[in-house]
C-alpha cells in the first residue's frame, strides 16, 4: 500500500501540481502565525508549547482519519494516504523557478535568471555571475528536494505514515517560519522548533545524501562528505550539499558564499581568502550543473522508488 500510495501520488502531482499558494498550505501558514501570536510571550518554552500544539492539531487528525479509513476498508486507507503524500510532497512546487532560470541561462539571459533567483531565493542577485547563479539554483534545488521529497518519503515509511508525513512538513515549516523572517531572527520563541526539525531531519538527510552518492560518484561523494559537510552553518544542509556535489562532480559550498548570505558557511572552516579549489572534488558551477540536478535528482527519486517495491513485495510475500 505505500508503494501505490506515494506511485499515485507523484503520477498526480505530474498531471496536477499543487501550488504553493494552495488553500491547504495557506491555512496552515495562518494557523501557525495565530499559534506564534498567541504563544509568544519571549520566552523558549512558549515556544515549545505552541510548537507542541500546532504538531499535534495537524498530525492527530491525520492519524486517527487513517486508523478509521483502515477499519473501513484498505481502499480507503490507500485514498486517505494518496490525498497526504499529494498534500505534503513538493516536486513540482518550486520547479517552475529551476526550469525558468535553467531556460534563461541556457539561452545568455543572465539577467533574467537573475530575477527569477532572487524572486525565488529572497537574495540580492545583482552583482552574481553565472556560475554563482548555477550553484545557488543547483544547492537551493537539492535542499528543497530533500525536503519536499525524500523526507516525506522516509516519514511516510514509519508506522501511521500519514501522519509521521505531515509531522515532517509542519515541522520543517515551522522552522522556517519561526526564525527566518527578519522580525522572528532575534526571537527565542523559535528555538525550540528549529532545534526539533534538526532531530526530526537528521537520519532523513543522511538517507538522502546516500542516494545521492549511491546514483551519482560514490567516492567524491563520500569523500566530500566526510570532509567538507562541515562548511555549511547547518548540518543537514552540509550534510546533502557536500554529497550532492561531490555526486555530480561540481564543488559547492564556496568561500563567496558567505557573502551572498546564502546556506552560509561556518567562518571558522573555511578561511575566506581561500580558492574555491580547495579541495573538494569537482568543478566550478555551470548552466550544465542545473542538468546534472535534475538527473541526479531523478535517478534518487528512482532508488527510492525500487527499494520501496523491494520492500513491499518482500512483506507482501511474507
Amino acid at each position: 500500500m505505500t508503494f501505490l500510495s506515494i506511485l499515485f501520488a507523484l503520477l498526480i502531482e505530474q498531471l496536477k501540481p499543487l501550488r504553493a499558494d494552495n488553500p491547504v498550505y495557506l491555512g496552515i501558514k495562518a494557523f501557525a502565525a495565530r499559534i506564534e501570536n498567541w504563544f509568544n510571550a519571549g520566552h523558549t518554552r512558549h515556544g515549545r508549547l505552541g510548537w507542541l500544539v500546532m504538531v499535534a492539531a495537524l498530525t492527530v487528525p491525520a492519524g486517527l482519519i487513517y486508523w478509521i479509513c483502515l477499519r473501513i476498508s484498505p481502499l480507503a486507507a490507500l485514498a486517505w494516504n494518496v490525498v497526504i503524500v499529494y498534500l505534503t510532497l513538493g516536486f513540482r512546487h518550486y520547479s517552475h523557478y529551476f526550469t525558468s532560470i535553467q531556460l534563461a541561462l541556457n539561452s545568455g539571459d543572465d539577467a533574467a535568471a537573475r530575477a527569477l533567483l532572487a524572486e525565488w531565493t529572497k537574495l540580492d542577485t545583482i552583482d552574481m555571475d553565472v556560475s554563482e547563479i548555477s550553484r545557488i539554483a543547483a544547492e537551493k534545488a537539492l535542499v528543497t528536494t530533500h525536503r519536499h521529497v525524500f523526507g516525506v518519503f522516509f516519514w511516510f515509511l514509519m508506522p501511521v505514515g500519514p501522519a509521521c508525513a505531515v509531522m515532517y512538513r509542519v515541522a520543517e515549516y515551522l522552522a522556517r517560519a519561526w526564525n527566518e523572517p527578519d522580525h522572528m531572527r532575534q526571537e527565542v520563541f523559535g528555538q525550540f522548533a528549529a532545534r526539533a526539525f534538526y532531530w526530526i531531519d537528521w537520519i532523513p538527510a543522511r538517507f538522502t545524501a546516500s542516494a545521492f552518492a549511491v546514483v551519482g560518484n560514490f567516492e567524491d561523494a563520500i569523500y566530500a562528505w566526510r570532509n567538507f559537510s562541515e562548511r555549511w552553518t547547518e548540518e543537514a544542509v552540509g550534510v546533502i550539499l557536500a554529497a550532492g556535489g561531490g555526486a555530480m562532480g561540481v564543488r559547492f559550498g564556496t568561500p563567496a558564499e558567505a557573502a551572498a548570505g546564502v546556506l552560509p558557511i561556518d567562518s571558522a572552516t573555511v578561511d575566506s581568502t581561500s580558492e574555491a579549489s580547495d579541495g573538494f572534488p569537482g568543478e566550478s558551477p555551470s548552466p550544465r550543473t542545473l542538468q546534472s540536478t535534475v538527473g541526479l535528482v531523478w535517478r534518487a527519486l528512482l532508488l527510492w522508488m525500487f527499494l520501496l517495491l523491494l520492500l513491499s513485495v518482500a512483506v507482501w510475500m511474507g
